[in-house]
């Protein structure tokens, strides 16, 4: 039977979801990271989806979006000769491919990152780094909540909860799997 995990940063995002027990990972990479590996390390599941909000920097994306490729914003090692967003000694710097591309990074963006992203988010790439190295399969779903811009944080306050309804009907309420956590 194949098992499928949903994971989100906060409770708030999920406000209003019923009967879909979801695992919250916390806010920021390290945290995503740690629950991810522990996750899939306790559950052995063959899908781990990632939903939550996230900022357009791209005015042409809005409501609930699957995101496919993921790039970390903070990894800047132009210093020692590798390009913004590679981590040293890696060749990749996106994980996935470039339909809609999701900035990864530990600051809350209130404007546009210099990496090439098209929403920038807390967590995804860091999920989408652990489930690769373990070969899980993995979807990520996000709503915009804000534009990420100086109006983010008030922005995503007041529309943090409104994509829960969407993403159930959109993606949970599609999966013939039985989910479990």
């Amino acid at each position: 039977m194949s098992k499928v995990i949903v994971l989100c940063a906060l409770p708030q995002e999920v406000e209003g979801l019923h009967n879909t027990e979801v695992f919250f990972t916390g806010v920021g990479k390290i945290n995503a990271a740690a629950t991810t590996q522990q996750i899939i390390k306790d559950y052995k599941p063959n899908l781990i989806i990632n939903y939550g909000t996230a900022g357009t920097v791209n005015s042409k994306i809005s409501g609930l979006v699957q995101v496919t490729g993921f790039v970390d914003r903070d990894m800047d090692a132009r210093p020692l000769n590798f390009k913004l967003g590679q981590t040293p000694y890696e060749k990749e710097i996106m994980i996935g491919t470039s339909d809609i591309i999701c900035g990864t990074g530990d600051t809350f963006a209130t404007s546009k990152p210099k990496i090439n992203c098209d929403i920038v988010d807390m967590e995804a790439y860091a999920i989408a780094k652990v489930c690769k190295k373990n070969k899980v399969e993995f979807l990520c779903y996000k709503y915009i909540s804000d534009s990420a811009d100086s109006d983010a944080s008030d922005d995503w306050a007041k529309n943090v909860a409104k994509g829960c309804k969407q993403f159930k009907e959109k993606v949970l309420d599609k999966l013939s799997q039985p989910m479990i956590t």
